[in-house]
């Protein structure tokens, strides 16, 4: 086996190593935020239906992004696995067959995306004046999705190695390169035309494209994880199947998000638009708030299927305990200081009285369901790494629709927006403590 993929978090402290990986991942997390705000911010300079036109392309950014995380997902998990085992064959064949999977996925969708442009943007209800803009941001996006996907999962891949610094530091270099094209190609600068939503498309191309290199080279050249050998197709299909065992229900639980939130805006729309802003600054809030525990939920996947696949079953044990306490502590400590600091806070993102006492409300009440979130978030990473992504996608479809909506609307009509808070809590912390329960026994049954 070469070093690069050796298995290097079934040794050392438990809670060092997973310090040691969260950290990197949390800058890597804060730059996928400011990648989408910088593209938002400079079109937004355009002009509104410039910014309309952008804001119409994120639903099937997210759906494509989505399913790239759902392969992401399975394949770290399966890749970690093997790497714990000290099967090399193995790690290089999945990997590969991820980067394939991820090649044909882009294949079907640029064929489908170029040809149903106009009819599909129209049934999301643009306007007509708004079509010819996001066509000329689509035409360019579209064929830049092999530079969304691949690295994508390629990054996951190199994450299955307990590597994090290098998938952040790729993100981060993405991020920079936007900042500086965004401006020269949307506004034409210096020697660069001004092309408009254009310029915005091609930024984002061109700078996902130094991530599909880089995540290529790394995996090629220094970890040694990518094959050039024929297989057999069976081996092939094999792979595959491990990998979308847990990639589609993880897609799928992503997908349907967007649905449930979509329910819960309609419904605090009912209090005015005040209503939503302040949800909306509140949400943001809450995911600056959790980016640490987001990032060690992410992390704990490679150190669980390292260590399971290593057969170093106590590890795992202390891994997941110990994230959950941080979790639990995390959680505690980010509910005081907002309930604390809730008015300076609200007051920063808008000067509206009405929107900063909504906002206040939201961090007086939502964040006492974040330490058991952070357990359902552990948790749930964790069931996908061990081969049980069903009963994750499970929990997530009772968290979002079986909770979170009938508790809210329950809520609303008997408290108003304040039950509605209390809805979010008790949705994070009844799935927290269920996923708790669910992942001890199918961490019993599989050892």
């Amino acid at each position: 086996m070469t070093p690069t993929t050796k298995p290097r978090l079934t040794e050392g402290p438990v809670a060092k190593t997973l310090f040691n990986l969260t950290v990197p991942m949390i800058f890597g997390m804060v730059g996928m935020v400011a990648f989408n705000l910088i593209d938002t911010f400079f079109v937004g300079q355009l002009g509104t239906q410039e910014l309309a036109a952008l804001s119409f392309t994120f639903p099937i950014i997210m759906v494509i992004g989505s399913l790239a995380m759902g392969i992401g997902t399975g394949a770290s998990a399966v890749i970690s696995q093997a790497i714990g085992r000290g099967d090399h064959h193995k790690v290089k064949r999945l990997t590969t067959d991820s980067l394939i999977l991820s090649f044909l996925l882009v294949a079907f969708f640029v064929s489908i995306g170029m040809l149903t442009i106009e009819p599909l943007f129209r049934l999301l209800g643009a306007e007509p004046d708004i079509v010819p803009l996001i066509k000329e941001y689509m035409v360019i996006w579209y064929p830049g999705v092999l530079f969304l996907i691949i690295p994508m999962v390629g990054n996951n891949a190199i994450r299955a190695t307990g590597d994090t610094k290098t998938p952040s530091a790729i993100m981060l270099v993405a991020v920079v390169v936007n900042i500086i094209l965004d401006p020269l190609l949307i506004f034409g600068l210096g020697p660069f035309p001004m092309l408009g939503l254009t310029g915005a498309a091609i930024a984002t191309v061109v700078s996902r494209a130094i991530t599909l290199v880089v995540a290529l080279w790394v995996l090629y050249y220094r970890d040694r994880m990518v094959t050039f050998e024929l297989p057999a197709p069976k081996e092939v299909i094999d792979s595959w199947k491990s990998i979308l065992y847990i990639g589609l229900p993880v897609a799928g639980t992503r997908l349907l998000s967007p649905v449930a939130m979509g329910v819960i805006y309609a419904l605090i729309a009912s209090y005015g638009h005040e209503a939503v802003a302040a949800f909306g600054v509140g949400i943001r809030i809450e995911f600056l708030a959790l980016t640490v525990v987001f990032a060690l939920s992410t992390v704990i996947g490679p150190f669980v299927g390292q260590n399971w696949g290593a057969r170093q079953y106590d590890r795992v044990y202390q891994g997941v305990r110990y994230s959950n306490g941080f979790s639990l502590v995390w959680g505690v400590v980010m509910f005081t200081m907002l309930a604390l600091a809730a008015r300076p806070i609200a007051s920063l993102f808008n000067d509206d009285p009405q929107v900063i006492s909504i906002t206040m409300l939201f961090l007086w009440i939502v964040p006492l369901g974040y330490a058991l979130f952070g357990v359902f978030l552990i948790s749930t990473m964790t069931l996908n790494v061990l081969n049980k992504p069903f009963p994750a996608a499970v929990l997530m479809v009772i968290q979002m629709f079986g909770l979170y909506i009938p508790l809210a609307y329950v809520g609303s009509y008997l408290f108003g927006l304040t039950g509605i808070f209390v809805a979010i809590v008790l949705a994070y912390s009844l799935t927290g403590i269920a996923s708790h329960f669910v992942l001890k026994r199918v961490l019993a049954r599989a050892k």
